[in-house]
């Protein structure tokens, strides 16, 4: 078992190895705006998980998945090439889900500032039902049972 530390390293060194050879040698027309966001090794070195993410739409995303599973063989000869490990991690491309579950944050925030807007424009000029100060105080110790002032 090889430590978490050297399989961190291997995994950085993959994207970057992976990331380059799509950009200088694959010519796959499929291939779209690839963006190659996080690579992770299992601990004992044989299996790389590449994360990716395609600037585009739904059809454009399969394409550049369909390209990059074409590619593999490339890419892991060249990851085995740059890399010098005993054995060459055999590769698995994953789409990165972090674009689509940003974009729902960034929905639902833009609806919570809607639903602040809103309650906003009802509350304004509006106020409080009641006393303006709602909370019991002890009663001053110069007031009879009565509330007039003793002498």
């Amino acid at each position: 078992m090889a430590d978490n530390a050297r399989a961190r390293k291997l995994a950085d060194r993959i994207q970057v190895v992976v990331a380059e050879t799509l950009d200088r040698r694959i010519k796959d027309p499929r291939l779209g705006f690839v963006t190659i966001t996080d690579a992770r090794v299992t601990g004992d070195l044989r299996e790389a998980t590449v994360f990716y993410t395609v600037y585009g739409d739904e059809e454009e995303r399969a394409a550049s998945a369909a390209a990059l599973e074409s590619a593999k063989g490339i890419l892991r000869s060249e990851v085995g090439r740059q890399t010098g490990v005993r054995f060459t991690p055999s590769l698995t491309f994953v789409p990165d889900a972090l674009p689509d579950n940003a974009r729902t944050i960034e929905d639902l925030l833009h609806k919570a500032r809607a639903k602040d807007a809103e309650v906003r424009e009802v509350s304004t000029g509006k106020t409080y039902a009641g006393e303006a100060d709602p909370y019991r105080k002890p009663e001053d110790e110069d007031e009879d049972e009565d509330g007039e002032a003793s002498e």
